[in-house]
């Protein structure tokens, strides 16, 4: 890919080819009984009941490291673009941003290069989007980045310092159109490239648990204002988010003036949650403290505060890891992700969960697991990227 000309405007970004890094593997058990786990919230093993150690290993490994990537940085995001599906992208810590011409098989770092290098390796890159050629960016310290060319120049994008929150999440809708969300639960849209955004919501969500404290949405007098695991469904662009705390969770649709928040139904904090098969009307999953998953009926209201969801428990011997992210390949094919690098597959739909070994030797946490057709990807800490071969 050609680099954008030096003569370049000064809000504009193109990017470069740098090095690589490679690292040595050890096992997890050398991991866990020799070193303290990086984020320790996630990946320590709970001592609620959770059984000592996982299911049984299936015994073929259906991923494969990704290697000749920068080493200690941990990877957040990645996306393809719909418009060329061998192209794709993923952001990091450390200013990392990598891209891929061949599906995945191989990466290469690219930097930014009307960014200055120490400025750069500053910043943490969390999320990453792309549809039809153009692309959208944001990390912390704050910032957005936007291309209109597939990734050959990107431009900067400013952002008020008077935003509710911290700008947190970042979604491709369509031509110079996307959606941002900020750690308060503002959730903007623009439709002119990110020259002017819209507000879509009327009020944080701190000021909504306030209007509606007599509710009896269980920890609501406890929050702190803040939203984290937002997801978005790309049908309905329905949103579902967990509170900082872990201790309810809320959605929103579009059309709506307020975020809609929800109790948990269990004691266990909540780590993640995400649409079933990305689809809000296929449900919603949640994992719990301790290593538990559950599964909700269809057709969920997440417009109303009324609506119980219907949470069943999969079963899953986690050993106490804590599950982190969990995809859908199919209908019947579902991985779950989590701390010490553990991996579980299910066939059929989610009810049951068996332990896979493909990153048995592989230290760390792995934080998301993403599906793009048939092509699917693990992301994590340490530099950790997985790539899916299939299992029999």
């Amino acid at each position: 890919m050609s680099a954008a000309t030096e003569d370049s405007s000064s809000s504009s970004s193109s990017i470069s080819s740098s090095s690589g890094n490679s690292d040595a593997g050890v096992s997890r058990r050398d991991l866990v009984t020799s070193t303290t786990v990086a984020v320790a919230a996630l990946s320590a093993v709970s001592v609620m009941g959770a059984s000592a150690q996982p299911a049984a290993a299936a015994s073929n490994a259906a991923w494969e490291q990704v290697t000749d990537l920068p080493m200690g940085a941990t990877l957040y995001d990645m996306d393809f673009d719909s418009k060329d599906p061998n192209h794709g992208w993923i952001v990091g810590s450390k200013g990392t941003f990598l891209e891929t011409t061949d599906a995945g098989k191989t990466w290469v770092p690219r930097s930014f290069v009307d960014l200055d290098p120490d400025e750069e390796v500053t910043y943490r890159f969390e999320r990453v989007s792309f549809k039809d050629g153009e692309g959208w960016i944001i990390g912390k310290p704050p910032i957005l980045l936007h291309t209109q060319d597939s990734g050959k120049s990107w431009e900067r994008i400013p952002l008020s310092p008077k935003l509710p929150g911290e700008p947190s999440t970042v979604f491709a809708t369509g031509p110079n159109s996307a959606e941002m969300t900020t750690s308060t639960g503002a959730v903007y849209k623009t439709t002119n490239a990110g020259r002017n955004w819209k507000a879509q919501v009327k009020e944080t969500i701190d000021a909504t648990l306030n209007r509606i404290s007599a509710s009896g949405v269980q920890g609501a007098s406890y929050f702190t204002g803040s939203i984290i695991s937002v997801v978005r469904d790309d049908i309905t662009g329905a949103y579902l988010a967990v509170s900082s705390r872990g201790n309810f969770f809320l959605t929103w649709v579009p059309g709506d003036d307020f975020w809609v928040p929800h109790n948990r139904g269990t004691s266990r904090r909540i780590q993640n949650m995400g649409f079933v098969k990305g689809d809000s009307s296929q449900g919603v999953w949640m994992s719990l403290n301790g290593g538990l998953l559950q599964v909700s009926e269809p057709a969920q209201d997440l417009s109303s505060s009324e609506d119980k969801f219907n949470f069943a428990d999969s079963k899953i011997r986690s050993g106490g890891y804590g599950i982190l992210d969990v995809c859908w390949k199919d209908d019947q094919e579902v991985w779950a992700v989590g701390g010490g690098g553990s991996m579980f597959v299910s066939k059929d739909g989610g009810k049951t969960f068996t332990f896979n070994k493909s990153a048995d030797n592989i230290p760390g946490n792995l934080y998301k697991v993403k599906f793009f057709g048939d092509k699917g990807f693990v992301l994590g800490s340490e530099g950790i990227l997985l790539r899916y071969k299939g299992i029999a």
